[in-house]
């Protein structure tokens, strides 16, 4: 976290200096952008004679209600990667941290369009152990659709490095996270994508968002969040709640903690943060605070926003933690009348709950 803070910008010119409009506290400076979106809509002829039999009824296709117009996925594909250059690399994470998480930045050229919310496929240098090249694997994207220098020509990561002991008692390495959180500045990288449209954005600017996130789960929450309170976009101004659950084990591991607690002075009543950091706080009864047990502090009013057909819930890291919620909103909602695992299959057939787990 050191290094992190280290290169923040401190007086209010230098912080001024990072954008025309809001100062982000990152390591990282960009110009402010406006975005201006084109709206294209297709229209569909029927021709008929008089001895034609009646048209068919034509199903109605359903209108989501992410921003996913225009959305590209899969545009490069193993066999044919996009090369890109890593531009900076840095460790965000602590001295006494457990494990090394890394936030970096490739250049993309604007050839990768991709969303808030999507993710991007790597390709790691090298061969496995039988000669073949290695397998991609997908991280959530961690910046705006504009990237971090605001010019929408790089896209971010954050990653933390995988190093464990298996039952020989072997050290293990990732190949992949080892691969990134080692690159230097100049050297390429392939990249496949981008994917995935479980987690975009709403397209309601009145939306509340409750966004949960453990680890490097972080990373599509930053990018939702540096759109709503760090740039100003044309087509798009937040005017509803976004709610932050960040689940960390301990204090040094609290990732991008310095953008998110400036969001919070600027964000006013547009934005919440809580913070559970397992290994260092407990709740009243004295039990390790993770981050459904922050949650569990502000069930009722969670409740009662889940029942808003436009409060979006976003989820994003370690699979237990989902369990975790559940046991939370059964109760609550048996008080109402009211089956929470039922009730949670309408919340996903609307796209108001969206899970992005491993």
């Amino acid at each position: 976290m050191a290094a992190l803070t280290a290169a923040l910008p401190s007086s209010p010119a230098a912080k001024a200096a990072v954008s025309s409009s809001v100062s982000p506290p990152c390591f990282l400076s960009y110009p402010s952008r406006l975005r201006n979106a084109s709206r294209g809509v297709r229209t569909a002829q029927v021709s008929s004679t008089e001895t034609a039999a009646a048209p068919a009824p034509v199903k109605e296709k359903k209108v989501s209600k992410k921003q996913d117009e225009g959305v590209v996925t899969n545009k490069y594909r193993p066999k044919e990667p996009y090369v890109g250059r890593c531009l900076l690399n840095t460790r965000i994470t602590g001295d006494n941290a457990p494990g090394e998480t890394w936030h970096m930045v490739f250049s993309t050229e604007g050839e990768i369009p991709y969303r808030e919310g999507q993710s991007i496929g790597v390709i790691a240098d090298g061969e496995d152990k039988n000669g073949k090249p290695h397998k991609l694997r997908l991280y959530s994207i961690a910046s705006s659709a504009l990237g971090d220098f605001g010019d929408s020509k790089t896209v971010s990561l954050c990653v933390k490095r995988l190093v464990y002991t298996n039952d020989a008692g072997e050290v293990v390495k990732g190949v992949c996270s080892n691969f990134l959180c080692d690159l230097k500045p100049g050297q390429e990288v392939k990249i496949t994508g981008p994917v995935g449209k479980e987690m975009l954005m709403p397209k309601d600017p009145n939306a509340t968002i409750i966004m949960l996130g453990t680890g490097t789960g972080i990373a599509p929450f930053r990018s939702f969040l540096w759109k709503i309170f760090f740039e100003e976009h044309e087509d798009y101004k937040f005017n509803g709640l976004a709610w932050l659950f960040l689940g960390v084990p301990t204090s040094d591991t609290l990732l991008y903690k310095e953008e998110f607690e400036h969001m919070a002075k600027i964000g006013g009543d547009n934005f919440r943060l809580d913070f559970a950091v397992s290994r260092e706080q407990t709740n009243a009864a004295g039990e390790k605070m993770y981050i459904q047990t922050r949650m569990a502090e502000y069930k009722e009013e969670l409740w009662e926003l889940l029942k808003k057909d436009n409060t979006y819930v976003y989820m994003c890291g370690l699979k237990g933690m989902e369990k975790g919620i559940d046991d939370i909103m059964v109760d609550l909602a048996a008080k109402d009348g009211i089956n929470w695992i039922d009730y949670k299959k309408q919340l996903k057939k609307a796209e108001q709950w969206n899970v992005e787990v491993y």
